[in-house]
Order: C-alpha cells, then sequence, then structure tokens
C-alpha cells in the first residue's frame, strides 16, 4: 500500500452506503460532492456543509457496495480524494441512509432535547453530555433538567443541519460505557427537536452551560457540583487521576487515524479503547487505558 495512503481512513468501522466526507472546501457544492462519488456508483442522497465550519458531508449510494469500493479504490491508491485541491478524509458513516428532514412533520431546529434513559440525573454530567454532542459542532448552550420522563437536556448547536446530523448520528445510541460511572450498565438517549431558538442561561452551573459567555456569572449553589482541584505539595493544581485520557491534535501535517494512535500510546502501556472525533474544527481523542493515569 503506498505510504500514507491509509491514513485517510478509520478501518474499525461497519460499513454503510453513506460515507462521511471530512476537511471539505467551504461551501461546497451538491455538483462538487456528486462528482467526486458518481465514477463509483449512483449517488442517491447528499447532504453538504454539515458541522460548525460546513466542512463536512455526507453522500448516500444506492448500493453498499458501491461505497465499500470508493473507500477501497481511495485506500490502496496514491492519489488522495480532493475536491478543488483539497484532500478530502473518507470514513463510512454510522448511519444507513440519510434523512434530509423535507416533508415531514418534526421539523428540525437548532435545539435538540434528549432524554436519558437508564440513569439518574447525577450519573451523567454535563462534561459528557458537551464531550459527546461536541463531535458533531461547536455547542452553544446545554439546559439539564428532570421530568415525568426522566433526566433531560437541551443541547443548542449554531445551525439545524449541525443538530440534524447529531440527532440522526446519535439518537437510540448509548454513551460509551466509560464515560459512565462504574454503577451505571447503559445510558441510551432519545432525541427530537426543541421548539427553543435560543436558550437562556443565567448561571454557569453543573446543571447549564454557555459555552459562547465566558463572562456569566457562577451559580453559588452549583459548587456542589464541582469537583474541587487538589493542589499538591509545590503549590501547583493536580490534575484528577484517569485511565482516560483527552488528546487534542493540533497542527496535522497528515492524518491521524486510530492505528497511529494505537501505535504511539501503546508505548506507555496496553490500550483498551480509542474513540476520535471532530470538536471546534480540531480533531482529538480518548485514549483508555486499564489503570488510571498519574500526571506528571
Amino acid at each position: 500500500m503506498p505510504p500514507g495512503s491509509a491514513t485517510q481512513f478509520r478501518y474499525t468501522q461497519t460499513p454503510s452506503k453513506v460515507l462521511h466526507l471530512r476537511n471539505m472546501p467551504w461551501e461546497c457544492t451538491e455538483e462538487e460532492l456528486v462528482d467526486l462519488c458518481k465514477p463509483f456508483g449512483r449517488v442517491v442522497n447528499t447532504m453538504c456543509n454539515v458541522g460548525a465550519n460546513r466542512n463536512q458531508a455526507f453522500v448516500e449510494f444506492a448500493d453498499q457496495n458501491q461505497a465499500i469500493s470508493m473507500v477501497s479504490y481511495y485506500a490502496s491508491s496514491s492519489e488522495p480524494a480532493q475536491v478543488r485541491g483539497k484532500t478530502v478524509y473518507i470514513q463510512y458513516s454510522n448511519r444507513q441512509e440519510i434523512t434530509n428532514n423535507k416533508g415531514t412533520g418534526d421539523s428540525s431546529g437548532n435545539v435538540l432535547l434528549v432524554t436519558f434513559e437508564g440513569v439518574q440525573p447525577n450519573d451523567v454530567t454535563i462534561e459528557v453530555i458537551h464531550l459527546v454532542f461536541s463531535a458533531f459542532g461547536f455547542v452553544h448552550k446545554i439546559a439539564t433538567f428532570e421530568k415525568a420522563a426522566g433526566f433531560q437536556a437541551l443541547i443548542q448547536y449554531t445551525d439545524a443541519p449541525t443538530a440534524l446530523e447529531a440527532k440522526n448520528s446519535l439518537d437510540g445510541r448509548s454513551i460509551p460505557k466509560y464515560l459512565l460511572p462504574e454503577h451505571i450498565g447503559a445510558c441510551h438517549m432519545r432525541i427530537t427537536f426543541s421548539a427553543h431558538k435560543d436558550l437562556n442561561i443565567k448561571f454557569q452551573s453543573h446543571r447549564s452551560r454557555d459555552y459562547t459567555n465566558p463572562y456569566l456569572p457562577v451559580n453559588q449553589t452549583a459548587i456542589e457540583g464541582i469537583v474541587q482541584p487538589t493542589v499538591g505539595p509545590d503549590g501547583k493544581v493536580k490534575e484528577p487521576e484517569s485511565n482516560v485520557l483527552l488528546a487534542s491534535i493540533e497542527n496535522m501535517q497528515y492524518a491521524v487515524t486510530v492505528d497511529v494512535l494505537h501505535t504511539v500510546f501503546s508505548a506507555f502501556g496496553a490500550v483498551q479503547k480509542i474513540a476520535m472525533f471532530e470538536k471546534n474544527g480540531g480533531m482529538q481523542a480518548l485514549i483508555q487505558y486499564p489503570e488510571r493515569c498519574r500526571s506528571s
């Protein structure tokens, strides 16, 4: 296989007739997307300009084998997939079809209503909610609350397409177990659109956050929900120990894959799990070890 060609793909995903394309040019058109994909089969649906930076897209082929053909071709080619001279990174989507939500009664919006099943309010922190939903674009605000349906959250994105992508990808899915307390078996998410357009967050707390306003006052009653930092003998704040690391991948000269991260972090111990996601236009990853990692 030519050097560098495999870095465009993640091999751990299940094949789908829907492909997820990243690093697309700004305001990429449907025609450009179809032109890239049509040599491999009939394109039946597309979704362009997805995500906070509008640099992602989805394409649905008529048959799964056509999508596999495109992924296999670029995995073995020395020439990467390109649109307007930009290298496009391709992977299978978690979805099996593209739902543009046109002509349905479930009107889309930029705010999602999420119901967390099988958990109590304190079992899922607002930091975990932010981490999961930031994978699809910039999260403006989060408000959590308890209703008859259980523990719920309102999550506000920049626009409706970003919210739609998060809904289609996460509805019915479970929060990764390593992000939950040990006593939780599973936490399934049921997601619908909310009629809200702009959430009114008055305080930063463990129940609500406004990520667009760093000057918003902190609710003093929320201190109970915040873990106080530990200060070491040298007077410096010590990071809490955990068996999961959060890695920010910056200034990439080439695409970093799960395999690359596994090779790098395996030098320090056995890696159990790796999850990659995009947040605010950059790539991040969660790396899980069997035992806690001490901060140095």
